[in-house]
């Protein structure tokens, strides 16, 4: 969702800081861009525009650049009151244009409190939410800036993150959040607030990050965490060790193909020092303290959206499979709304890359209420899901920047997978079968390196395909929620009509779509459904629907059957031969994508981090 970077400290850099930060922040998703900076003489210098950061560039490319001082706010904004335009762009100001301010989340009682502010006199340009956040603050402005965001942050219901400066004090920057992410980066002669620590890492990799219901107090170049009431708190300053590199393309034409490519190395660092094989057994630091309330749970619940349902998907028969224990995975915005039979003998697991969803936040929330043993599959140190939940994992995957989830479904998919070997272990799994399980797993990423080497004939074969309005992909057990992972895939980035299926569901209805119009993307990989896998190809290619089957290398028979082919190679295990399976849907989608020059790391319409309902 939206972006925020908020600047505190040297004067020759606020700008450069600024938009360096936003570009990081792009792959969040975003209609337009602006930056308020105080200057010199006390006034505000500001540039907003629709569209592309480019945009904004321009537009500031254009004006006299005046001689800054050392405090600035930039945003990029992803719409939900307003149409993306200029005059919906933020920062936003007050009225008065003193009081400045960039936002993330939602004002729910906006309409209440801008008529209150209209009634009093104070005037509004913009269509959005956030505008009376400014106004508010200028209401009850006298002399204090921290003193009237606190008592206009009390009349304030919603979801926030915030930046906010005013010319009045022009040595003074505050940030505040309840619901949406927000990061204090602690530099040398500098501090930076952001969405989150992609922009930070560039200046510093030492970072705050702030709880609900907290404000941070930037003045003279110190900073004080207060909480809305006023009170000082501690925090503790924790390290990030992200390489700065990997936010950069290094030579590929898009970050989804590098973070696609760099599979390999990613699930090598999911799994380093996790596989215990003198015990066929698996370890994880993060869990260590809920050890013994493992051994007494009943029922498996994952929690997720998107890519990461699908994940979740692929957990449930996992645990089904090698644990014996009912596993259910559930959408986490329909969670909360569900009367779910969640008690003490529950393990919830939430996953979510950006550890700041707020569907699963919720849905955290709500199992906890119930009693629940929550813990998290995230990417993101020190997120929000990662501080809420009774223990968690990390995915230990770097960033991920290109909007479309490829490195963290696949991470999670593995990890979900170590979840249930590491139940199933505690509740009657062989040691012959973990074994084989745990070999698999070492020997997956190997195997991803084969397939990402084959890219080239993959996107020989995305050529015949992107120009497709619709696609069926099908899949059976495991390849099952492969095939529901990719048809998003190929939804979000190529904006080609997608249906995941099982195989079992083709003749219930959807095999009256089947003409020559409409290929079928089938996971036909030799496993213990193969045969029926193949029945359902005969029932499509009878219809004269045409084939791209992912198969397994030297599969002859495959080929009476498909018009194309793309080979895999053969996994240890179907468990983890599924998670192999996507990575060529990952780049088969990629392909589409690129071939048809669209703008692939940055899909339409579709955020990164999606931090409000």
């Amino acid at each position: 969702m939206c972006g925020i970077v908020a600047y505190y400290g040297k004067q020759n850099q606020v700008l450069e800081t600024l938009l360096g930060g936003l570009k990081r922040l792009e792959y969040r998703g975003y209609d337009s861009s602006g930056v308020a900076i105080i200057t010199k003489d006390s006034a505000v210098f500001s540039a907003k525009e629709p569209g592309k950061i480019i945009n904004l560039e321009n537009e500031i490319g254009s004006k006299e650049i005046p001689e800054f001082a050392n405090i600035g706010l930039a945003h990029t904004r992803w719409a939900t009151h307003g149409i993306p335009n200029k005059n919906n762009a933020h920062p936003h100001h007050s009225f008065n244009k003193k009081i400045w301010v960039i936002h993330n989340g939602i004002i729910e009682n906006y309409k209440e409190l801008k008529e209150e502010l209209k009634e009093k006199g104070l005037e509004f340009y913009s269509d959005t939410d956030t505008e009376v956040i400014p106004n508010l603050i200028q209401y009850f402005y006298t002399d204090n800036l921290k003193e009237a965001v606190l008592k206009a942050l009390s009349k304030v219901r919603g979801a926030y993150s915030l930046g906010i400066f005013t010319t009045d004090e022009p040595d003074h920057l505050i940030g505040a959040k309840k619901g949406s992410p927000l990061v204090l980066g602690v530099g040398d002669g500098e501090l930076i607030l952001a969405s989150d620590v992609s922009p930070v890492i560039s200046r510093t990799r030492d970072v705050i990050y702030l709880e609900d219901n907290e404000i941070v107090d930037i003045r003279g170049g110190e900073y004080e965490i207060l909480s809305l009431e006023n009170s000082h708190l501690d925090k503790k300053i924790e390290h990030i060790d992200w390489d700065d590199n990997a936010a950069n393309k290094e030579g590929f034409e898009h970050f989804l193909l590098k973070e696609i490519v760099e599979q390999p190395r990613v699930i090598q660092d999911s799994i380093r020092g996790r596989l215990v094989f003198d015990a066929a057994d698996i370890k994880f630091g993060g869990l260590l303290d809920v050890q013994d309330r493992l051994k007494t749970i009943e029922k498996v619940v994952i929690v997720g959206i998107g890519t990461s349902f699908y994940a979740a998907k692929l957990g449930e028969m996992y645990f089904e499979s090698l644990a014996g224990i009912f596993a259910k995975a559930e959408m986490s915005p329909e969670f909360r709304y569900k009367d779910s039979a969640i008690d003490d003998k529950t393990w919830v697991i939430a996953i979510s890359q950006s550890g700041e969803t707020a569907d699963t936040i919720a849905a955290i929330e709500e199992a906890k209420r119930k009693g629940a043993l929550v813990t998290g599959i995230v990417n993101t140190v020190g997120s929000t899901i990662s501080r809420i939940t009774d223990a968690g994992v990390y995915n230990h995957i770097g960033p991920e920047i290109s909007v479309a989830s490829t490195k963290a479904f696949t991470s999670s998919s593995v990890i979900l997978l170590m979840h249930a070997i590491l139940l199933g272990r505690m509740k009657g799994l062989g040691f012959a079968e973990g074994e084989k399980l745990i070999n698999s797993i070492k020997g997956l990423p190997q195997l991803i390196s084969e397939v990402v080497k084959d890219r080239e004939s993959i996107k020989q074969t995305a050529s015949k395909y992107k120009d497709y309005k619709n696609l069926i992909y099908l899949g059976r057990k495991y390849n099952y929620p492969v095939s529901l992972e990719g048809a998003l895939k190929i939804k979000e980035i190529s904006y080609i009509h997608a249906e995941g299926l099982s195989g079992g569901e083709l003749k219930h209805g959807f095999i009256a779509l089947i003409d020559e119009n409409l290929p079928t993307v089938a996971l036909a990989t030799k496993d213990s459904v193969y045969e029926k896998m193949y029945s359902n190809l005969e029932e499509i290619r009878a219809r004269s629907g045409p084939i791209l089957a992912i198969a397994t290398k030297n599969d002859e028979a495959i080929k009476d059957i498909a018009r194309d082919i793309i080979y895999v190679p053969e996994s240890d295990s179907e468990e983890t031969q599924a998670i192999l399976n996507n990575i060529s849907l990952q780049l088969f989608a990629y392909y589409c994508s690129a071939m048809k020059g669209l703008d692939v790391d940055k899909p339409r319409n579709l955020a990164k981090s999606v931090t409000v309902e």
